[in-house]
């Protein structure tokens, strides 16, 4: 019983509701046909959403876990991403000279 009121789901249960909504947007439609080549995949954000508020009524634990382990999953994708940029170690050799030196001017 201790373990119903102490836990809430990692997110407010409307943050469930507006991540659907932006997903669904006309502008998010756009930039992940653009970046992606297809649409997002929005159910999941309504189902959470969904949940999220059945176990404020109920308390069920099933819905506690589908949660957990839908915001695992969220995490574990967010991770395996590959970094845009390499991480330095240390600054350049030359980063003191400035920035036009040894290159021509067009």
């Amino acid at each position: 019983m201790a373990d119903k009121v102490c836990w809430r789901p990692p997110r407010d249960c409307d943050d469930y509701w507006y991540e659907w909504k932006h997903c669904k947007s006309l502008q998010n439609l756009f930039h992940n046909y653009y970046t992606y080549g297809k649409a997002p995949e929005c159910q999941e954000w309504k189902r959470d959403y969904m949940t999220c508020r059945h176990w404020e009524k109920t308390g069920s634990e099933s819905d506690k876990e589908a949660l957990r382990q839908n915001e695992k999953a969220r995490l574990k994708e967010k991770q395996n991403r590959t970094p845009v940029w390499t991480q330095r170690t240390k600054p350049p050799s030359d980063w003191y000279l400035p920035l036009d030196t040894g290159k021509p001017r067009q």
